[in-house]
């Protein structure tokens, strides 16, 4: 990838050969929006004879009582952001990074989101987290829902076609992952610019087969089209690929164009197991539109969310991290960013977060001082990722919920708090006739929160078994009817982690 001084001369000659192919007064036109922050305003006139080294310019007036003053202005250059914050993997084209800091030029992105289940997961979180660092930039945000690619399947990174969704499960799942979008940007974005979501079924649905193939197939190259990495694999593969599969890069491909233009969408983001998909796409605008008013579609890849080891991040021993409140409460979702590893939260801090990058080193040194308070940089993580997803409000609940749930903390536990957390913690339920009187160690076996008695007696004796948070000691400890929470529940704890909730009917 090219050197930042050597992109600062690219895009600065690219402004001058603008400048010279155009009318200088349009450049100088009062219509062009101008900076309301005067940080932003470079103070060399553009008839200065040396102009300031920056990547690219936007040329506006502002208009004073009698003169106007010409100023060059600059916006915050998301790709250069993306790419300090280890969110960039390739570029369709370098030229990607001057169209996206010219304050004049506001780009229009957009990700697609396949609606194979009916909430979105971690691993989609990358695609909502630069869609927004764009629009925190000033340009506007697409999040495309695939109602018509979902019915074929994306080939990227599967070994086996994915099942085929009937009708309903994909009008529930589209409307799921809709909902998930425009609740996350609506509570983090600024309401003047918001989220544009559309589905592809919207212009699938009355393209005929004879139009698809004169429209689009005589346009695309096979040879190419078998060249894509993904492509590649799986027919190199036992279970080959079906000539569905096959077309999906060009039903994608055609979203793009149908994009740029109806919609003046011009870049599409994506996962670097996109990246064939996503040229597909420049490939068809460029041969099928042909732009000569010096417009081009961008592509832009981000880096798979991976573990240091190499493991996708985004699985639990339960499955699936879901974004949706319903599918994974915030308590949980919480304690899945609490219990990343020290060696990956740093990384995590940079591309899950929207924290300056100076708080997130101060962080990394902070860790590898004498003293360190563990998991502080876990716990920053948590906070951060949870807010974004799930809110203020969803914040609080999993603080609550963690402090509460904490074994030894002084917080009373409630059954509205136990309730909170019911559909993450393992639970049984069992009579009240039967849990009362009932040795602690009994009801350990019982409830499935330890293998056998002589396990609870051993925990018992290392100081490792809670009831309802508070650290049991005596092997002869029996329930009471005081211990039944709000008469409803109890909490078993085995250590920090283990858990069981004794619903009592």
């Amino acid at each position: 990838m090219a050197t930042a001084a050597a992109r600062t001369a690219l895009c600065s000659s690219q402004l001058h050969l603008k400048l010279l192919s155009f009318p200088f007064y349009l450049s100088l036109s009062p219509k062009l929006p101008i900076s309301s922050n005067p940080n932003l305003l470079n103070k060399n006139p553009i008839f200065s004879s040396s102009l300031p080294p920056v990547r690219c310019l936007q040329y506006s007036t502002q208009q004073a009582s009698t003169t106007r003053t010409h100023e060059a202005i600059r916006r915050p250059n998301v790709v250069d952001i993306l790419e300090e914050r280890g969110l960039l993997e390739s570029l369709t084209s370098d030229n990607l990074r001057c169209a996206s800091s010219t304050s004049n030029s506001t780009l229009k992105v957009y990700c697609g989101f396949d609606p194979t289940a009916e909430s979105l997961h971690l691993g989609n979180l990358l695609g909502i987290i630069v869609l927004s660092w764009f629009q925190r930039c000033g340009h506007k945000a697409v999040a495309l829902i695939g109602g018509a690619t979902a019915r074929i399947g994306d080939p990227s990174g599967k070994s086996l076609e994915r099942p085929e969704l009937d009708i309903d499960t994909l009008e529930k799942n589209t409307l799921g992952i809709t909902n998930t979008l425009t609740r996350i940007f609506n509570m983090n974005m600024n309401l003047n610019n918001p989220i544009v979501v559309m589905n592809n079924y919207d212009w699938w649905k009355e393209f005929r087969l004879l139009d698809f193939l004169k429209q689009v197939g005589r346009y695309a190259r096979v040879g190419t089209m078998i060249a894509k990495e993904s492509v590649k694999k799986r027919l190199e593969s036992e279970q080959g690929m079906s000539y569905t599969e096959f077309t999906y890069q060009l039903l994608q491909g055609y979203d793009f164009l149908y994009l740029f233009k109806n919609e003046g969408v011009n870049v599409q983001i994506g996962g670097s197991d996109q990246w064939g998909n996503i040229t597909a796409g420049t490939e068809l605008i460029r041969k099928i539109l042909q732009p000569d008013d010096g417009a081009e579609a961008y592509g832009l890849t981000f880096p798979l969310l991976l573990k240091s080891d190499g493991i996708k991040f985004g699985k639990s021993e339960d499955g699936a991290i879901w974004l949706s409140p319903s599918f994974l409460s915030p308590y949980k979702f919480y304690q899945y960013f609490f219990s990343v590893p020290d060696a990956d939260v740093i990384r995590f801090l940079k591309i899950l977060t929207f924290l300056d990058l100076e708080e997130i080193d101060e962080l990394e040194r902070e860790m590898k001082r004498p003293g360190y308070v563990s998991n502080t940089a876990q716990r920053k993580l948590a906070e951060e990722v949870t807010r974004f997803v799930h809110g203020e409000d969803g914040l609080s609940e999993a603080l609550k919920a963690t402090e509460a749930l904490r074994p030894g903390a002084e917080t009373k536990l409630d059954w509205k708090t136990i309730e909170g957390i019911a559909q993450d913690v393992p639970s049984c339920s069992l009579a009240y006739d039967q849990v009362l009187n009932l040795s602690l160690v009994d009801l350990s076996v019982s409830s499935g929160l330890l293998e056998s008695k002589s396990a609870a007696r051993r925990l018992l004796k290392q100081g490792g078994l809670y009831l309802n948070n508070s650290r049991v000691d005596g092997e002869n400890k029996r329930i009471d009817p005081e211990d039944i929470v709000d008469g409803k529940v109890l909490l078993l704890s085995a250590g920090k982690k283990n858990k069981v909730i004794v619903q009592i009917s």
